[in-house]
């Protein structure tokens, strides 16, 4: 019982999540796949692939800079904006499935342009997060909420958006 206590306080993912610590990782992972495709240094992928791993697995428990992003950085940088939990970890795992598709058709088949292609479509799909909050895993999360893929019951907030916002629900009659 006490390994599964222990456990359950690494594994898990946060809910809410700080969008503004997302987007300062989703910027690192901008910077990250833009310096492995320009200097051509594979070595990269293999710390972005064990983030994304981490922070799927543990949000930002065992992700360094998911730890720094949301304890240091986001703080100071401001105010916290709260948002749902599941989308932010389906993300994290398209990021993961990148990530480490990447890692194996560079050192697994030595197929370098295709890696640096799929580098490139992350480090895409990072930018609009960074920069305007266009989270493409979320908006894919909730394609699959509306297309009974994922059931409402993973993200109750995500299905009834009055959760959220109650100032969207009328006075009470």
């Amino acid at each position: 019982m006490a390994v599964k206590s222990a456990l359950s306080k690494v594994v898990g993912f946060p809910n809410p999540v700080n969008e503004v610590a997302s987007r300062m990782v989703a910027a690192v992972v901008v910077l990250a796949c833009v310096a492995a495709i320009v200097f051509g240094e594979p070595w990269i992928l293999l710390p972005l692939a064990y983030g994304f791993w981490a922070r799927t697995i543990t949000g930002p428990t065992l992700s360094p800079l998911g730890m720094l992003a949301s304890r240091v950085v986001a703080p100071r940088l401001a105010k916290e904006r709260p948002v749902a939990g599941p989308p932010k970890r389906f993300a994290q795992a398209m990021g993961t499935a990148f990530s480490t598709t990447a890692v194996v058709l560079w050192f697994g088949f030595g197929l370098h342009t295709a890696a640096w292609v799929v580098i490139g479509l992350l480090g895409a799909a990072a930018f609009f997060e960074a920069a305007f909050r266009f989270c493409l895993g979320c908006k894919i999360f909730g394609l699959l909420m509306r297309a009974g893929i994922i059931p409402e019951e993973v993200c109750a907030e995500c299905a009834n958006i009055t959760l959220r916002h109650p100032e969207l629900v009328g006075p009470a009659s």
